[in-house]
Formats: structure tokens, C-alpha cells, sequence
């Protein structure tokens, strides 16, 4: 007897006992809203257990409701293999093997596809945020999306929403750090959306004391650890030079590159590697005849010296730019070393930090507010860090804003609007 002829005999009560561990050691935030809602968003610290929660309304819904049609949606094809699906607090660690479909004598299960079909003739699809057009065409019965705020076309969701009207009540769990991007911002306002907040700490049951202590000790009471551990929207810091509302305000979708008369890939490199090392902040920036600057592309990341190299090099010759700039207070010669025995035909510059960042980020601020900048598209990680900067000493660093802000500086030094020393 396979699971879903147990299902379909058994009583609810019985159905439901396939979670009964899970709906014990649950806590009650982590259980669905009892009120009628379109979208449960579950905006919560580190560590609270988002993961799970969305894995486990995933499986519980598909497994419970035969032919339906689920889908995850995930920022990268990595976080769906590995953390959605994959992973302790996956789809896989929790859907009992009798439960699968069994093809050739395996589970149903595609690692390359991120899909699972289950002996009740459910499907469960995976589809990466980066790849929007995928869910044109697809219908849905419930979906799952992790990380909504890390997504680098929010315009996925909106083709999610679409396809998300199969059954009587189609619902969708969003699990989420939050970050004030516009489409967080307008999901907690809206009325068919029922908001849970949490913090890391009230997961502590589940977590290394070790752990809890580091990050109390290295993030309490920094906006960092306000937004990352307690899970606050911060927006419109008070002291930030950045505003939300005005990188909405002058954001445009797309711009023609042919009409982009300079091109800067900016670095600003990390200056060790690690999980607890600051990312490497890495930003494309053009300008037009007219003056006019735009934000075109944030490849920024924890990296290797080697691989944050190379993935300049790629975007100097991707976006046909003019020049690599990078900071190298910390790196002095090494950079430019490092990024020569890669290839020695990039046009290359290095910068020098006279002033602290606020300083040197004040005058690119102003620009802003002048409305001459422009993003194309959404940068969730850099503008999170615009708008949270105070000019205090943050841990991690806010390299992408560097980055961002060496960028502009060198669009805008050669036309008298900002200078620095560039050596």
C-alpha cells in the first residue's frame, strides 16, 4: 500500500499524522494563519526557521491535495537545489520516500530540474528568480517563495501571481529576511497579506549557544543585526544619505547601452576570505553625453581573490567597459598584480581612501538627490545598504556601496562634479 492510498483511506486525524513531529515541535508562528489569506509573508531573522516552515507547507499541501500543481521559487538554480530541496530542512528531508512517485525504480525526484512528483500524481516545480520567463505559462495551486527580498527581478513574482489560480483558494508562503525593497514594502501593506515577524533568537532551542553568542556580540544593536537577527524593515534611516523612495523614483527598467558614451567596473576587493569575511563589493556604472549615471549591474560576493578577478575581467568585457577601478588601501600592488596575470589588456586604475566613507559617499548622495543617477532594475543588496549607512563602523562593511561609490566618483571626477585623488 502506497502513501496516498493511506492518505485517501485514513481520517484526517491520520493524514495529518504524518507531521506530527513537526506540528509538535513547531512553533506557533511557524503554523498557518488561521485567518483567510492570499499570502502568508514571513519576514524573520536568521536561523528562525523559514526554511522549514515553507518546506513543510509545500509538502503537506501536495501531499494532501492529489494533482495539484506547487511551485518554489527561489533567488538562484543553487538556493533550489540546496536549500529549498535540498538540505535538513528541505522538501526531501521531509516527504516520506513511499510518498514519491517511483520511476524506474527511483523516486521521482530531478536534481537538474528541481522537481518532485509524488504517487498522488502531485507536482512540486522549482524555478530560479533569476530566469522571470519561466513562469509565464504555468499554472500553480500554492507556492513557496524563499527569499523574496534577495530576488533580483521582483518582476518574477508578478508572473507568479499570474500563474497562481488553479483551485478554490490558491495561496502562497513567502519566507524572508526583510529588506526594504518596494515589493516587501508593498506586500505588508496590502490586505490579503498576512504578515509573521520573528527574530533569530526565538529559535534558540535549535541553535548552537556558541553561535548566538557570536552574533549577539558582533551584531547587537547595529542595523545590520536589526534587519538580519530581529528581522526589522528598516527604511529611511534616520542619518542614511540614501531615501527608498527616491531610488524608486528615478529607477528605470532598461536602458539601451549603446547610448552610454563610459563604462566602470568598480571593485572594492575584501581583504580576507571566508564565511565571516566582508563580500567584495563589485558594481558596473555607465554615464551618458547628457551627464546622466546608471547603476547597470552588482556581481558583488564573497569571494576568492582569484574568482572576484575574474568575474571583473568577464564584466569588463561583457559590458565592453573602459575601465577597472578598484580600492587598494588594503591591497596596495596585489590588485592590480592579481588582476594582470589574468589578463594584462584591461585598462586598469586604482584608487586611494583620503576620506572616510561617508565623506566620499556624500557627494554621489547628492547626485542622487539631484535625480541624475538611475538604477536599471533592482539591486536588493546594494540599496538595502544605501539606505541603512549611517556613517558608523558596520559589521560587514558595506562593500557594494563602495564599490558603487567608486564607480560614479570616477564617471563623474573628469567633468568637475565630484573629486578625489586618483592615483
Amino acid at each position: 500500500m502506497n502513501c496516498w492510498t493511506r492518505l485517501q483511506t485514513e481520517s484526517e486525524k491520520q493524514t495529518l499524522a504524518l507531521y506530527t513531529n513537526w506540528l509538535n515541535t513547531a512553533r506557533p508562528k511557524q503554523i498557518p494563519p488561521k485567518e483567510n489569506y492570499h499570502i502568508w509573508l514571513i519576514l524573520a531573522g536568521r536561523g528562525w526557521g523559514k526554511t522549514r516552515t515553507g518546506a513543510q507547507d509545500i509538502a503537506f499541501y501536495a501531499l494532501t491535495h492529489p494533482n495539484s500543481i506547487c511551485a518554489v521559487i527561489a533567488p538562484t538554480h543553487g538556493d533550489l537545489k540546496k536549500v529549498c530541496f535540498g538540505g535538513n530542512s528541505g522538501l526531501r528531508s521531509i516527504i516520506p520516500d513511499e510518498c514519491y512517485e517511483v520511476s524506474r525504480g527511483r523516486k521521482a525526484y530531478s536534481e537538474n530540474t528541481a522537481e518532485i512528483r509524488l504517487s498522488n500524481g502531485s507536482k512540486i516545480l522549482g524555478f530560479p528568480a533569476i530566469e522571470p520567463d519561466r513562469l509565464r505559462g504555468p499554472q500553480f495551486h500554492r507556492a513557496w517563495c524563499d527569499e523574496l527580498a534577495a530576488w533580483r527581478y521582483p518582476e518574477a513574482f508578478d508572473q507568479l501571481m499570474f500563474g497562481l489560480r488553479l483551485g478554490d483558494n490558491p495561496q502562497c508562503i513567502i519566507t524572508t529576511t526583510p529588506k526594504p525593497t518596494p515589493l516587501i514594502r508593498g506586500l505588508i501593506d496590502r490586505d490579503d497579506v498576512i504578515v509573521t515577524s520573528g527574530s533569530t533568537f526565538e529559535n534558540e532551542a535549535n541553535l548552537a549557544p556558541s553561535a548566538l553568542a557570536m552574533l549577539k556580540d558582533k551584531y547587537e544593536g547595529t542595523t545590520l543585526g536589526r534587519q538580519e537577527l530581529y528581522a526589522e524593515v528598516i527604511d529611511n534611516m534616520e542619518g542614511a544619505l540614501w531615501k527608498a523612495k527616491l531610488l524608486e523614483e528615478t529607477r528605470l527598467q532598461k536602458i539601451d547601452k549603446n547610448n552610454l558614451t563610459q563604462i566602470i567596473v568598480a571593485i572594492d576587493p575584501a581583504v580576507t576570505v571566508g564565511e565571516d569575511s566582508d563580500e567584495t563589493g563589485i558594481m558596473v556604472v555607465g554615464k551618458d553625453i547628457n551627464n546622466e549615471f546608471y547603476v547597470l549591474e552588482d556581481l558583488s560576493g564573497r569571494y576568492s581573490a582569484d574568482k572576484w578577478g575574474k568575474i571583473a575581467i568577464n564584466a569588463f568585457y561583457n559590458w565592453n567597459a573602459d575601465r577597472i577601478v578598484a580600492e587598494v588601501n588594503n591591497g596596495g600592488d596585489l590588485v592590480e598584480r592579481l588582476l594582470r596575470n589574468i589578463d594584462d589588456n584591461v585598462s586598469y586604475r586604482s584608487v586611494h581612501a583620503t576620506r572616510g566613507k561617508m565623506v566620499r559617499a556624500e557627494p554621489i548622495a547628492a547626485l542622487y538627490e539631484q535625480r541624475r543617477v538611475h538604477h536599471i532594475g533592482y539591486f536588493p543588496e546594494v540599496e538595502s545598504q544605501m539606505c541603512t549607512y549611517t556613517g558608523d563602523r558596520p559589521k560587514p562593511s558595506p562593500d557594494r556601496l563602495d564599490a558603487l561609490v567608486w564607480g560614479i566618483t570616477e564617471l563623474s571626477k573628469s567633468k568637475g562634479q565630484v573629486n578625489w585623488r586618483i592615483s
